[in-house]
């Protein structure tokens, strides 16, 4: 059976790599190498954007909630799933006419503030590197129970897997790899292991015979839980840059809202499933080791309930939900490093620096593959030798909700919000969740206690949003001429045409 399942899985990595290929193909601007061209359709963007979100937390993880919890594990991936429905219905439109690149580029254009813009471009490039790295120790694990590998060798050849095809193919490369990870882990979770889970239940009724009515209560995780869950994950997704650059990618406004909507709805359907599945396998195999974590309740299930092929593609979904997740936060720190940091950095030397908000090169694409690559590496090192990176992409996390999340909001929907309300806001959120962090690490009797604290968030963003409508109302308002230009780009008006839309206009080649 070992030898079936891992077989699987070594064809979906060389496909993977296959995608690389194809995805050059169709690489001819920088345009098509960071946003797919911003050419994809209602189908394939639905698919990207669902793929990305969903990984190895929603599927391993969400699996371990419900395994522990029951029905109420779903909440998890409840919460991702709102926050995309809230983005797509509420925000992706607007975001995709502007036709930018980067978080921070939508902050230069709105505030023409260069404090926000670095602020932003700091704490953007730190979270997705960690994201990445954390997705790669994920799926890493899987390649140390199928093979036998070391840990640092399943990382180098994983992590390699991910930072090639990313490098030659860019967004291209990605989506189609996402499209098809996206197909993988819906049959993986919703034709194969919830119904074989359920039968080797006894289905439903031995499922409600075995076990105890606290596992289909929908608040058995604790209501505390699952406020954090809708507070960090669902505010996050709102300004995450591997979401952003996704959204960048839709053909339409239309396509951006829409599809978006129907990921968002896919997913909350996703978490449910993953919580049944986890729920049958309570059932199942009620006698699971579970003292080093629920993520083994996944792989127990593939290996011990499922069939030797069905379980080869339950594994490769799983490897499939973390992979997509890693590539979309490698290229989103790609995107970030050299359009924001990098001009940042050097004008602290005094080498020049592009203005606020102004366009990249269409066609140095070599430029970008050269900072993906070097970026691969880097988080592949960082995942080989941090034994912790989930308590940096905790920190980072919460500097991103409690410092970025009400400037970034608020210059979408709140007209009287000015650029040095933006900054302050910024500051003020970063240090306040930096400083709980610390306090509460300090006063905490458990090791990393105080990163993994909720807290930090919470008066993070209470102290932003003070400080930013405070500093907004009391200041001068953004200047006029800022504000036209920036109506004038979220209506899609006054836009620079994109050198890839020149190159296909007339083509009848269209993502579907």
């Amino acid at each position: 059976m070992d030898i079936i399942n891992s077989g699987i899985v070594v064809l979906y990595l060389v496909a993977m790599l296959l995608f690389g290929w194809w995805g050059k193909s169709r690489t001819r601007t920088t345009s098509d190498y960071l946003v797919a061209g911003r050419r994809l359709g209602p189908f394939v963007y639905t698919g990207t954007m669902a793929a990305l979100v969903l990984g190895g937390a929603s599927t391993v993880g969400g699996v371990g909630l419900g395994y522990q919890y029951g029905l109420s594990g779903a909440w998890l991936v409840i919460a991702i799933g709102s926050g995309v429905l809230l983005l797509s219905l509420f925000f992706a439109p607007r975001l995709q006419r502007l036709k930018i690149y980067t978080v921070s580029q939508m902050l230069s254009l709105r505030y023409a503030s260069r404090r926000a813009t670095q602020t932003s471009s700091v704490v953007m490039l730190a979270y997705t590197l960690m994201l990445c790295a954390t997705s790669t120790s994920a799926y890493a694990t899987v390649f140390v129970v199928l093979f036998g590998w070391e840990k640092w060798l399943a990382i180098a050849i994983g992590g390699g897997v991910v930072v090639l095809y990313s490098t030659i193919g860019g967004m291209w490369s990605i989506t189609l790899a996402d499209q098809v990870q996206f197909v993988i882990k819906t049959i993986g979770v919703f034709a194969l292991m919830l119904p074989f889970t359920l039968n080797a239940a006894g289905g439903i009724d031995g499922v409600r015979e075995r076990l105890g009515a606290e596992f289909f209560q929908w608040d058995g995780i604790g209501t505390q839980t699952i406020i954090t869950y809708f507070v960090v994950y669902t505010l996050g997704l709102l300004i995450g840059q591997d979401i952003w650059q996704r959204v960048f990618t839709a053909r339409t406004p239309t396509v951006a809202r829409w599809g978006g909507a129907t990921a968002g709805v896919y997913c909350i359907l996703y978490g449910v499933a993953g919580a049944a599945i986890g729920l049958a396998a309570r059932a199942a195999l009620p006698d699971l080791d579970t003292s080093a974590g629920n993520d083994v309740v996944y792989a127990s299930v593939a290996t011990e309930v499922l069939p030797a092929v069905v379980g080869g593609i339950v594994l490769a979904a799983a490897v499939a939900a973390m992979m997509s997740t890693a590539s979309g936060a490698l290229i989103a720190a790609a995107t970030v490093a050299r359009n924001d940091v990098t001009p940042m950095v050097s004008g602290w030397f005094g080498r020049g620096r592009k203005a606020e908000g102004a366009e990249v090169d269409e066609h140095d694409i070599s430029g970008n593959r050269w900072w993906v690559l070097a970026l691969g590496i880097v988080t592949v090192v960082l995942a080989i030798i941090v034994d912790d990176v989930v308590a940096a992409l905790t920190i980072s996390y919460d500097i991103l909700v409690g410092g970025l999340l009400v400037p970034i909001i608020g210059g979408l929907v709140f007209r009287r919000g000015n650029g040095i309300g933006a900054a302050v806001s910024m500051g003020v959120g970063t240090v306040v969740t930096i400083a709980t962090i610390i306090v509460l690490e300090i006063r905490s009797d458990e090791r990393f206690g105080g990163v993994y604290a909720n807290e930090p968030i919470y008066f993070g963003l209470a102290a932003s949003a003070v400080a930013y409508l405070a500093v907004s109302l009391l200041s001068r308002p953004t200047a006029p001429e800022v504000m036209t230009a920036w109506d004038e780009r979220l209506a899609g008006r006054g836009v620079p045409t994109d050198a890839s839309e020149e190159e296909h206009r007339g083509q009848t080649e269209t993502a579907r």
